[in-house]
């Protein structure tokens, strides 16, 4: 565990903020079945993965789009392939954050914390995300590892964010609903906040998170009091 009080948060994006649930209907609407959201999304993480445990990288969305070709293949589609395509990639941009993260964000802020994004997706999507809801201003900078090393969970995403920020890992605390995520940062030597809405258990082979939150605006009171 990470006992240093951080100065800056960093969020991951991509279901830690935004609800992707409603991408479902997206795969609905061309005629796909709704559970090839999730087949989707975890393929295009896989092979994100993939590229950065080699030494590559490509860009979320070309990944996302190219692995979403493979998915619908064999589907009967109500419109050509290319229209369904955009269809989902479009979704992205429609997304809304979960209902406890606004007040989860204020309060945070309202401690006198940094505030910053760093997600393996493009920063558009992130700051179409936030300036809908009215809090990109509460944010001092949305990172995308598009302008890092390498994706997260490599220890170089997170060694990027620390840089721009001007502060050392063990400064920064990473807030995700994805352990993998916790696990790169806590690699990296970041604090870790696991953002579990789901009940789910944490797997006992990543590392352990120094936070595990059920709703945001836990994490506030939880940083104040751990400063006693």
């Amino acid at each position: 565990m990470n006992s240093n009080t951080p100065s800056v948060i960093v969020f991951d994006v991509n279901e830690t903020l935004s609800d992707m649930s409603t991408m479902k209907a997206l795969f609905v609407d061309i005629g796909a079945p709704s559970h090839l959201a999730g087949i989707w999304f975890a393929s295009l993480l896989r092979d994100g993965f993939a590229l950065a445990a080699a030494g590559g990288a490509a860009k979320f969305a070309e990944i996302s789009s190219e692995i979403l070709r493979g998915v619908l293949r064999d589907v009967a589609l109500t419109g050509n392939l290319d229209d369904a395509v955009q269809h989902i990639m479009a979704g992205f941009f429609a997304l809304n954050l979960y209902p406890d993260v606004e007040d989860g964000i204020r309060a945070l802020k309202t401690t006198g914390l940094r505030l910053v994004t760093l997600s393996n997706g493009g920063v558009q999507v992130a700051r179409t995300l936030l300036t809908r809801a009215g809090l990109q201003n509460e944010f001092e900078a949305l990172l995308t590892v598009e302008d890092a090393p390498a994706w997260k969970p490599v220890r170089a995403a997170y060694d990027y964010a620390a840089d721009v920020c001007g502060v050392p890992p063990s400064d920064m605390l990473l807030v995700a609903v994805h352990p993998w995520d916790i696990h790169g940062a806590a690699q990296a030597g970041l604090s870790t906040a696991w953002l579990n809405r789901t009940g789910e258990a944490y797997p006992s082979y990543f590392a352990a998170p120094d936070y595990t939150l059920t709703a945001l605006g836990e994490l506030a009171a939880r940083i104040s009091a751990s400063k006693r």
